[in-house]
């Protein structure tokens, strides 16, 4: 399946199935930023992703979060982009609907993988400027750190 078609399928599906919107897009996104990552390090992701929706960073739904310009991967790499692997989108898919589920918890209910995180980069691109300091935390290839 191409990237352009799973975030077509995502804002036809927000007006009646929010939910199954809010899954897509947030499962695209640990798809094409964390596949090759740990479970916890793709969690991670997702967390980040659910805590800029929840302080209405770059939207207050999840598909305007990750899809607002330059901050996730929807957004930089091309539209055409197959998301081939099955076995790897079947667990973006699993762990985007954990994500889901935990924020809707109240907060002192859910379990943390990042506290405090907003913004994380990848290793394998050069560090961008705003990663100064050490990270809150290294999780496989990724730096996660709490400025936006």
């Amino acid at each position: 399946m191409k990237l352009a078609w799973l975030m077509m399928m995502a804002s036809w599906l927000s007006p009646v199935a929010p939910h199954l919107a809010s899954q897509t897009c947030l499962a695209t996104t640990v798809y094409l930023e964390a596949r090759g990552e740990p479970m916890i390090g793709q969690a991670a992701v997702a967390e980040v992703a659910m805590r800029r929706r929840e302080m209405g960073l770059w939207g207050k739904h999840v598909c305007q979060v990750v899809t607002a310009p330059k901050q996730f991967a929807p957004t930089l790499v091309p539209a055409g982009t197959r998301l081939d692997n099955i076995g790897a989108w079947n667990l973006a898919w699993r762990i985007a609907g954990q994500a889901l589920h935990e924020w809707s918890l109240p907060r002192d209910e859910r379990r943390y993988v990042v506290p405090h995180a907003l913004s994380f980069y990848s290793v394998a691109v050069p560090a961008p400027d705003w990663a100064q300091g050490m990270p809150l935390a290294v999780i496989g290839d990724h730096r996660f750190y709490s400025v936006n």
